[in-house]
């Protein structure tokens, strides 16, 4: 019975750790690149798996899950706005009984018979934050990860239903107003016409158009593409009276100048929410925009303030999703690519077909288990399913209609992109290429990673630069960073850059050399090795030569236990017996990660031209037991930190030799509380662990009072 527990939890581990990964990733593609793979019901079905995982497990939630964040980091080529107050996404409801669950507790948390929500259409565009100061609009922004997004004001400034200066004289001094840019159908239409013309590229639907529209660099493009707009609120406010109800906030803003939707309606309690969800659900093709549900908040702002948030989204707010559309078509065949964390994900290729108003042409497949559990074949008859994006999903085969002599899809044994070797990890369902440091379609994150502050700490070589410079050809590996200075002349001839900027970057690089064993592991951006892990293996191993070594037994022996027929608890007691899995914190998985690494001889052949480029990690970099009065203790961080950020924080946590986790359990020694701390505080009281405030862990780590 314990085998099998601990082997559920670790499967559970492993599923919660590819479900991050995997929607980090459609984060990544859908807010910063405008690019999506996969329709939003099929991301909300990764979303939701998640969150009931982590409901189910809440020991295993970690800081940095997509559930405790709202989404992805704002684009580079635009200047960072921080929110006042943050920008939080909404909690869906897919079903009758969810839209219940969340009016009863409502209804609970309020203790009221009674409750008026305020309804209106979900419109399927791009958030974002007008900032007014004297009734005149100053900043423009996207919503972004929820916390910054990015400034698009002369951008905004070009959309005609935007105020430029507001209407009355009754308007707050500073005044945010929050609303979602759109594209109607019409001009979505027009647009595409205009790109076949010009040849340009396709949108694939008009939250794509209008997202890639705002974030344009120049203006005169995003004037030219007709963006529609509605307010659906406000945020920060400072000076005036506003209203106490968000229905007549909407009439405020409307007199100000703002439009709104005309299906905006205040309905009462259950029977009102889905009496208007059917009503709008019969028009909503021909309404003039697209939208994917409908939103029901609170209507009283005393109330929601009541009701409060979760770490994501409000609690007096929902939306309540309409069901996704399906159609026939035939799939032509099945291509692999290669993500940014060197994932494989194979991608259907569909005859063209119209779902719901777009035409569709790709739907991701997800996975080798995924293919075989639906049994989908080149040629066959699909059903696919869109809920308001590009990507379908694939739902099922009509078998019936499959040609003969189909044969099952097999992923490739090498990787599309560089040829290096895709490895599987017992127990993963995603495949991914094991050429971190040389796959192209790794290579901008690796090079990022490779310079952070944590790991080569190479000062002003960012993520904006390396993208250039990957961009013009000129950074492929981390070891032609140490080549930048054969392309001096080139460099210093940037726009805005001059010898002071090139010298001061060829300086930082030089610096970077001189760096130690556990910083250097961490910067190979190896899978499932971060800070503390590497700094285990740094102080067991003493040596990249000897963790090299370690790792290619283990890859030895689990090539040579492949062949045998073995009970799990015999295979995994002899990869136990290996020295790899003899460092602290260091299990088969992480194992497994650092042989299939090591057993890539083009990663190996970056480690080489790194040392013949003079960069030395001789230094194992580990601290005597009496300079680290925390060694053996863990910690957790929640909530906000006024003094320092929660990397600031870790870093003072690991110096004195703290082990620093994403998650509390009865192991966990103290929970560092900031502010607005969630469910992290409410599970460490239930377990007895001790929470610490700010002035405790300032007191603790500075020994000041």
């Amino acid at each position: 019975m314990a085998a099998r527990s601990a082997s559920t939890g670790s499967d559970v581990r492993k599923r919660l750790e590819t479900l991050r990964e995997e929607i980090r990733r459609h984060d990544y593609l859908y807010y910063v690149l405008d690019d999506p793979e996969i329709t939003d019901a099929e991301y909300d079905s990764l979303f939701r798996e998640l969150e009931q995982l982590e409901q189910a497990h809440p020991d295993l939630i970690s800081s940095d899950s997509p559930t405790q964040r709202v989404g992805a980091k704002p684009s580079s080529a635009f200047a960072e706005v921080r929110h006042e107050q943050p920008m939080l996404s909404l909690g869906n409801a897919f079903s009758e009984q969810e839209l219940r669950d969340f009016d009863r507790r409502v209804h609970e948390r309020l203790d009221v018979d009674q409750v008026h929500y305020n309804a209106e259409p979900k419109l399927d565009g791009l958030a974002l934050s007008l900032l007014y100061v004297d009734g005149e609009l100053v900043r423009g922004a996207t919503r972004g990860d929820g916390a910054s997004g990015e400034d698009v004001t002369a951008n905004v400034r070009t959309v005609g239903p935007i105020p430029l200066r507001l209407r009355g004289r009754d308007w707050p001094r500073r005044l945010e107003v929050r609303g979602e840019a759109y594209m109607t159908k019409k001009a979505f239409i027009a647009l595409n016409e205009y790109q076949t013309q010009n040849g340009g590229k396709q949108f694939a639907n008009p939250r794509n158009a209008a997202a890639g529209s705002l974030r344009q660099l120049d203006p005169k493009i995003t004037a030219r593409r007709k963006l529609a707009f509605f307010a659906y609120g406000v945020g920060l406010t400072e000076g005036g009276d506003l209203p106490v109800t968000q229905s007549a906030m909407l009439a405020r803003l409307r007199d100000w100048g703002f439009p709104v939707s005309p299906e905006i309606e205040v309905v009462k309690d259950l029977d009102g929410c889905f009496d208007y969800y059917r009503r709008i659900g019969e028009r909503r093709t021909a309404l003039p925009y697209d939208i994917d549900g409908i939103v029901f908040k609170v209507d009283r702002f005393d109330y929601q303030q009541q009701l409060g948030f979760v770490s994501r989204a409000p609690r007096w707010a929902i939306a309540y999703k309409y069901p996704p559309e399906e159609a026939t078509t035939r799939l032509l065949s099945i291509e692999v690519q290669v993500g940014r964390t060197g994932a494989l994900t194979p991608v259907a290729r569909l005859e063209p077909v119209q779902v719901g108003g777009v035409t569709v042409t790709n739907a991701t497949l997800h996975n080798q288990d995924e293919i075989e559990r639906k049994d989908v074949r080149k040629g066959d008859t699909v059903i696919v399913r869109r809920a308001g994006d590009v990507i379908p999903e694939v739902l099922r085969v009509i078998r019936e209609k499959r040609p003969k002599g189909s044969r099952r899809f097999k992923m490739p044994q090498t990787c599309p992109e560089c040829g290096s070797e895709v490895v599987r990890p017992e127990g993963e369902a995603v495949a991914r290429c094991s050429g971190g440091l040389v796959c192209p379609a790794q290579r901008i994150q690796a090079l990022i990673h490779f310079a952070s502050r944590r790991a080569m700490d190479i000062e002003g070589l960012g993520d904006a630069l390396i993208e250039q410079l990957v961009s013009e050809d000129l950074l492929k590996t981390p070891a032609d960073i140490y080549r930048l200075h054969e392309h001096r002349e080139q460099l210093v001839e940037r726009d805005g850059w001059g010898e002071k900027s090139v010298a001061n970057l060829l300086s930082a690089i030089e610096k970077s050399k001189a760096t130690t064993l556990p910083r250097f592991l961490f910067a190979l951006g190896i899978p499932e090795v971060g800070e503390v892990t590497a700094a285990d293996l740094a102080s067991h191993f003493g040596s990249l030569e000897k963790i090299e070594q370690a790792a290619k037994d283990y890859a030895g022996q689990l090539a040579e236990l492949a062949g045998m027929d073995l009970k799990q608890a015999e295979y995994h007691r002899r990869l136990k017996a290996l020295e790899l899995q003899q460092v602290a914190n260091v299990g088969h998985e992480i194992a497994s990660k650092l042989a299939g690494f090591f057993h890539e001889s083009h990663n190996l052949d970056v480690i080489r031209q790194l040392r013949e480029f003079g960069v030395h990690w001789d230094d194992i970099e580990v601290a005597d037991a009496g300079d680290q009065p925390l060694a053996g203790q863990t910690f957790v961080l929640t909530g906000t930190l006024a003094s320092m950020s929660r990397d600031a924080a870790k870093e003072k946590l690991t110096a004195l030799g703290a082990k620093v986790t994403g998650s509390v359990s009865k192991k966990t020694d103290y929970v560092v509380a900031g502010a607005d701390p969630g469910s992290k505080r409410d599970k460490a009281e239930a377990l007895g662990v001790a929470v610490l405030d700010e002035d405790a862990f300032l007191e603790l780590v500075t020994g000041k009072s």
